[in-house]
């Protein structure tokens, strides 16, 4: 009886301090990845690429080197390495073959960064979510909308939808469209219209302006006007013009006008 609780004690006493171990190569190992990934990001070649690389890369390295702090850990507990590794291929399959979404997601990350259809920083539109690139990771996107919502999009639907990236170039057309009555002078609403625009200083000024009548409306006449300016000051530049022009066109009597119906009633003679 008492070799049976030595032996118990002393496998007790084992397993605690693989136990201790265990927990010791994972707070450990986890820290050092951690601090491995803070001294990537402050390397000079690592800052040269461009961020939505970055958030990829780091995604993938925390994911993986945590992975092998994990396998690490079990294996000091005891546990074969060649029945690890196996069970772990074996597990994989069947993770992979369960989770294919996943696997679709980290080759539409991949996609996205080889082609560039967008990166971190640009404005785009997909899925009917739009709003700022924040950062590209192994399974997903994050955007940030106007409102500051954050929207997280699964790479591999990102990868095979339509996309519409806002802010691909440098510049960008702002279009708007006007609405007056139809007393008013033609002439005259486009040349308020160039007035205003010409105090704009967001306008870019050597690209083409387009203010022409571009409808008859049932109850108005429809201004369309077409500019250009940098991508950081479209939204800027759209609401100065609309409060700009709205004065303008109040301090010359030029009339917007509100939806109406004419009704006639003709009064039959008894």
């Amino acid at each position: 009886m008492d070799k049976v609780l030595d032996k118990l004690v002393d496998g007790g006493v084992d397993f605690g301090l693989k136990l201790i171990g265990f927990i010791f190569i994972l707070v450990v190992g986890f820290y050092i990845v951690r601090l491995l990934i803070r001294l990537l990001k402050k390397g000079r070649g690592f800052a040269r690429l461009e961020k939505s690389v970055q958030t990829f890369i780091i995604s993938f390295l925390n994911i993986t080197l945590k992975c092998v702090v994990l396998v690490t850990a079990l294996a000091n507990i005891g546990i074969p390495m060649t029945s690890l590794i196996t069970v772990l291929g074996t597990a994989s399959l069947a993770i992979g073959l369960a989770m294919q979404g996943g696997l679709t997601n980290m080759v539409g990350g991949l996609t996205i960064l080889i082609f560039k259809p967008f990166k971190v920083g640009d404005w785009i539109e997909s899925n009917g979510s739009s709003g700022s690139v924040e950062e590209i990771t192994i399974f997903h996107t994050v955007l940030k909308s106007l409102d500051c919502t954050k929207i997280v999009l699964p790479n591999g639907e990102l990868a095979n939808s339509n996309i519409k990236n806002f802010t691909y170039n440098s510049k960008r057309r702002l279009c708007l469209d006007f609405s007056v009555s139809y007393d008013s002078d033609i002439d005259k609403v486009k040349q308020v219209i160039k007035e205003v625009i010409d105090k704009e200083e967001l306008v870019l000024k050597d690209e083409e302006v387009f203010i022409r009548l571009t409808n008859h409306a049932d109850s108005a006449l429809i201004f369309t006007v077409r500019v250009w300016t940098l991508n950081e000051n479209f939204w800027p530049l759209k609401f100065n013009l609309l409060e700009n022009v709205k004065k303008a066109f109040d301090k010359n009597k030029i009339q917007i006008p509100y939806p109406q119906v004419d009704v006639h009633l003709d009064k039959k003679e008894k």
